[in-house]
């Protein structure tokens, strides 16, 4: 994983699209993104609301321009997962493989949202006529997979610790603000949310933050993270060292 305290800048907790250091925006040039503007037609959601549901058709991409959005995932035995918090700046696209073009998660609105929403089709015709931006686009999506990866990786093979250590990792480098107490965590999750994370219960992340707390590594004051040693977690998760695993990849 990246090293969040290198790549951390000051940033407000109502971060803008522009202050995004992993937003799509950074994968074009400013005359390509302008082409995606162009296609975009406004929509506002209200915290708490969704966006779509697992299993409805595909089709539309949306563009965050303020507020947060996260992705859920429900399993068949009933279990719930959170795959990301998306920000100003990120882009949500699910497009359809020709097979089953249904929604393999849902988007639940986190604060209320200004979003741009593209038609798949006219995106489409976009990558088609603009070959230079086809590419910049498809590596954009390669990262994302990448993101995914890297991230059911740290859940498998390190445990439920490492799988924590890394979640906290990746909000460092998403949502961190560095400060002389540590590495301030802007987002504030509950212990249940951070759970559904990494696929446990809220009693198991409550020992493991209380045993990290106990160690000096975080530390938690008015219901916000900091984290106070960085490198005890990545010793948690056996982190990769740059640039093996950029912070565009480990991040939340």
């Amino acid at each position: 994983m990246a090293n969040a305290a290198g790549s951390l800048k000051k940033r407000s907790e109502n971060e803008g699209t522009n202050n995004n250091p992993l937003g799509i925006r950074n994968f074009f040039s400013g005359e390509q993104f302008d082409r995606v503007v162009e296609l975009m037609y406004p929509k506002t959601a209200e915290a708490g609301s969704y966006l779509f549901w697992e299993g409805e058709p595909t089709g539309k991409l949306y563009y965050i321009k303020s507020g947060k959005v996260k992705l859920r995932k429900s399993t068949e035995d009933g279990k719930d997962f959170i795959l990301s918090i998306l920000q100003a700046g990120d882009m949500l696209c699910e497009p359809g493989d020709g097979l089953n073009a249904v929604r393999s998660f849902s988007a639940e609105v986190m604060e209320d949202t200004e979003l741009g929403v593209i038609q798949w089709r006219d995106l489409e015709i976009l990558l088609y006529r603009h070959g230079d931006f086809a590419v910049r686009f498809m590596s954009w999506m390669a990262l994302m997979h990448k993101v995914t990866e890297s991230k059911f990786r740290d859940l498998l093979l390190f445990g439920k610790p490492g799988a924590l250590a890394s979640t906290l990792i990746r909000l460092a480098n998403s949502y961190g603000v560095l400060g002389a107490e540590g590495i301030k965590i802007s987002l504030k999750l509950t212990n249940a949310e951070l759970a559904e994370f990494i696929g446990t219960t809220r009693e198991s992340v409550n020992r493991m933050l209380n045993g990290l707390r106990e160690e000096g590594v975080i530390d938690i004051r008015k219901g916000r993270l900091i984290i106070q040693n960085l490198n005890a977690l990545k010793s948690i998760c056996h982190c990769p060292a740059c640039p093996a695993c950029p912070k565009e990849v480990c991040r939340i």
